[in-house]
């Protein structure tokens, strides 16, 4: 019986490599296993405290001068309020919050700081088309972010007139880890797709597998979280253009995956000498 219901699971025989940091992967892995799927763990990204986290605890010292504040992902709110709890306080209450996509609104919800605002779409520019964020004039509002983050959102606030600050309270990097059980996983045709979830993820995974694994990364297919990501693997050289999930939740991801899964339900899977599959 228990066979019976494992070849019914839509991604049953299917290896996807997940890259999301190990600390956010474990409901990804989960939700591919429960569809059947075999997740392989291979955390592209490390998040870790900021090189200098006096600048950022200064900020968070005059939270009450700020009138807003935006959070860019689950990690800006883990690492902010990991901050500010150990400091002993909490957000101010008439601080408005807001997060960037539905992760980080749980994440807030998870802290007892519930987002006020939450956009449509999940990226800088679902933000910036917020009501609450077109007249902003003389306004004072933080974004928690990472370690060099992209300055487009800052940019366009200041343009209408806002008073912006970078709370930058993590940082990124890219893990030590050996490629040679991976290379081995793809000579056995043990992997069939690969879960990206941000560029600096696939760009430490091109640098990781390095060279000799190229040839089976290359005809990986890819489901990524924005077309930003799509654009990255067609100028890295992919062969096949990636699956964009409709957002970057794990749920949309594994749907993305359902959806991969069925558009080659009618062929099996197959392996070349080179990892591609088709």
């Amino acid at each position: 019986m228990s066979g019976q219901l494992e070849s019914v699971r839509p991604l049953a025989g299917i290896g996807v490599l997940v890259t999301r940091p190990a600390h956010q992967a474990d409901n990804l892995c989960r939700l591919i296993e429960a569809q059947g799927g075999t997740a392989i763990r291979f955390p592209c990204l490390a998040i870790l405290p900021p090189r200098d986290p006096a600048a950022a605890d200064a900020i968070i010292q005059r939270l009450a001068d700020f009138s807003i504040a935006i959070f860019v992902s689950a990690n800006a709110v883990h690492h902010a309020m990991a901050l500010i709890s150990r400091r002993g306080g909490a957000l101010p209450e008439g601080l408005q919050r807001i997060a960037v996509g539905a992760a980080t609104a749980r994440a807030l919800e998870r802290c007892g700081a519930p987002a006020q605002w939450t956009p449509a779409r999940y990226d800088s520019a679902g933000l910036l088309a917020l009501p609450e964020l077109q007249a902003v004039t003389g306004r004072a509002i933080v974004i928690f972010r990472g370690e060099g983050g992209r300055e487009l959102l800052g940019d366009a606030l200041q343009a209408r007139g806002a008073r912006v600050t970078y709370a930058e309270v993590y940082r990124r990097d890219k893990p030590d880890l050996p490629a040679d059980d991976l290379r081995r996983r793809w000579a056995r045709g043990e992997i069939h797709a690969a879960v990206v979830t941000s560029n600096e993820s696939l760009r430490n995974l091109c640098e990781i597998v390095g060279k000799l694994g190229w040839p089976w990364l290359c005809h990986t297919p890819l489901i990524v979280v924005s077309e930003r990501a799509r654009s990255l693997a067609r100028e890295l050289g992919f062969s096949q253009s990636p699956l964009v999930a409709s957002e970057a939740s794990d749920e949309a991801i594994v749907d993305a995956l359902l959806r991969w899964r069925q558009t080659r339900s009618e062929s099996p899977l197959r392996t070349t000498h080179a990892g591609s599959e088709y």
